[in-house]
């Protein structure tokens, strides 16, 4: 069957990516579920909840919620969490439940702004997709909600693509260091929505992962910011690897194929302009098997976990963790 998994984790869905990019926001993100969505970004797919505050809600839909479609039951707790909280603006994240019974979100945020006074958004998920295109989608509805139009500040350098799911990490000091730049501002990683909002600012931007690349191209098509791939991201140490595969995220293997060579691969969404020959998706288990055990690779570069669907393979395994992948910082 293809998609099932039976030596793998499930890897983080659409609805963690786009909790990961608003984290830091300061709005009030809500779930639209029955709390299980809620726990699993909670539990498994956020690793900064030990360092920094954020108001992440359930929608708690009960069961005749969902088959009635209660809208004005979801405004009226999130009005009472705005005038608990305080917030500059509200974000509603979908799930299953909302897609099973056609939600339509445009209306939900009307009905929120009203209800609440503030801005509201969605991001349109319902967890069969991962997590780089509930970011992806996450990342576009902000610049395009909340970005204005500000002089250029020379110098200043913009990061989009930034979140613990692919740089494994939980704020911006390494990012900032390696940027090249003074002024750096990292979307969704020690940054506000004010930063949102000022992004038009920036003389330059490097997006660090795929799933900013359509961001990257509404700041470049609206406010003429010019951007550029890079990683920012600490790579593994290698070296005389002979034939090799790295699966990772697409930008994060392109870097680290730069000292090593070799081909790269990848669970995620891999975007064609930055691919090579040999490079390749990985659908499912089937696939890595048949990608690691006949490509005659002396070393694979991944996280190690993916090595219990390839127990006999007998080259080297350079452990890459991806914690999209395996949980694993």
């Amino acid at each position: 069957m293809k998609k099932l998994l039976t030596y793998l984790s499930p890897f983080a869905p659409d609805i963690s990516g786009a909790c990961a990019v608003l984290f830091e926001m300061g709005g009030i993100t809500v779930i639209c579920d029955a709390g299980g969505c809620t726990g699993n970004v909670c539990g498994f797919d956020e690793p900064r909840w030990g360092k920094k505050p954020s108001a992440l809600f359930s929608a708690g839909l009960r069961d005749m919620d969902a088959i009635l479609g209660r809208d004005d039951r979801l405004a009226e707790k999130l009005a009472k969490a705005v005038q608990q909280i305080g917030t500059p603006f509200t974000a509603i994240v979908g799930t299953p439940v909302p897609a099973v019974i056609a939600t339509d979100f445009r209306a939900l945020e009307r009905i929120c702004e009203k209800k609440t006074g503030v801005k509201c958004i969605s991001v349109d998920t319902y967890g069969a997709k991962l997590y780089d295109k509930g970011a992806e989608a996450a990342y576009l509805k902000l610049f395009r909600s909340f970005t204005e139009r500000y002089d250029t500040v020379k110098g200043r350098v913009g990061v989009i693509g930034a979140t613990p799911l692919d740089t494994g990490m939980t704020d911006a000091s390494f990012i900032k260091a390696a940027s090249g730049s003074d002024d750096t501002m990292v979307f969704g990683m020690d940054s506000g929505i004010d930063d949102i909002i000022h992004a038009s600012s920036c003389e330059k931007l490097l997006v660090i992962s795929h799933c900013g690349i359509k961001a990257a191209q509404y700041l470049r098509d609206t406010y003429s910011i010019p951007y550029e791939t890079a990683c920012l991201s600490p790579l593994p140490d290698v070296s005389d690897t002979g034939h090799t595969l790295i699966i990772h995220e697409q930008f994060t293997a392109n870097a680290l194929r730069r000292k090593t060579g070799g081909d790269c691969a990848s669970f995620f969404d891999m975007l064609p302009e930055y691919m090579q020959d040999n490079d390749t998706h990985i659908d499912d288990e089937d696939a890595l098997r048949e990608l690691i055990l006949t490509g005659g690779y002396d070393t694979v570069i991944a996280d190690i976990s993916l090595k219990r669907a390839v127990r006999e393979y007998s080259g080297r395994w350079v452990d890459f963790p991806h914690f999209a992948v395996s949980g694993r910082l």
